[in-house]
């Protein structure tokens, strides 16, 4: 530290400038600034203290984008108080009827879904008409996986996602509550 730049004299002695480094002029030391203990401390999430529910949703004249958003937020645990980013707060989702999702505008006509299997000739393009026809499922899988993370959380909270196309699913011994929008 310049001792010149901090005190506008110039010291006489270099004892003066130990002893002004140390004490300042007024011969008093600084006192530090701590933080009150009466504050609550942020209470962070981990796999012993994370409770995970099951919901159903009905996705029967739902819009894909929007009622994706927010099962993307449920899955990674954003409605929770306690939600930690790397740690899988979430809940599992289970979606019925797929098949009868709708979409805005002339994205059904226009939205194209695109795989590539890596060789020369491999890419294959879909719209999003043909795709709900044939799979209604992968329609939403697709959307909600690109809206998670993109690493080990985010694969481990995909798997908690269960879409069927039909009004049935597997899942009643979980007792799952309805989720609505």
């Amino acid at each position: 530290m310049n001792v010149y730049s901090t005190y506008l004299c110039a010291p006489i002695l270099n004892q003066d400038i130990i002893g002004m480094a140390i004490n300042p002029p007024s011969g008093r030391r600084k006192k530090r600034k701590r933080m009150s203990k009466l504050h609550f401390t942020t209470k962070h999430a981990n796999e012993a203290t994370v409770q995970h529910n099951w919901y159903v949703v009905d996705g029967t004249n739902q819009t894909v984008g929007r009622m994706c958003a927010r099962i993307a937020a449920v899955l990674r645990g954003k409605n929770k108080p306690y939600f930690t980013p790397n740690v899988d707060c979430g809940d599992y989702v289970v979606i019925i009827n797929a098949d009868k999702v709708k979409f805005t505008g002339n994205k059904l006509e226009d939205k194209t879904y695109i795989n590539f299997s890596g060789y020369p000739g491999g890419k294959k393009e879909e719209t999003a008409k043909n795709l709900l026809g044939r799979r209604p499922e992968v329609v939403l899988e697709r959307a909600i996986k690109g809206m998670l993370p993109k690493n080990r959380l985010g694969r481990k909270v995909y798997k908690k996602l269960f879409v069927y196309a039909g009004a049935e699913h597997p899942h009643a011994a979980q007792q799952p509550k309805e989720l609505k929008f």
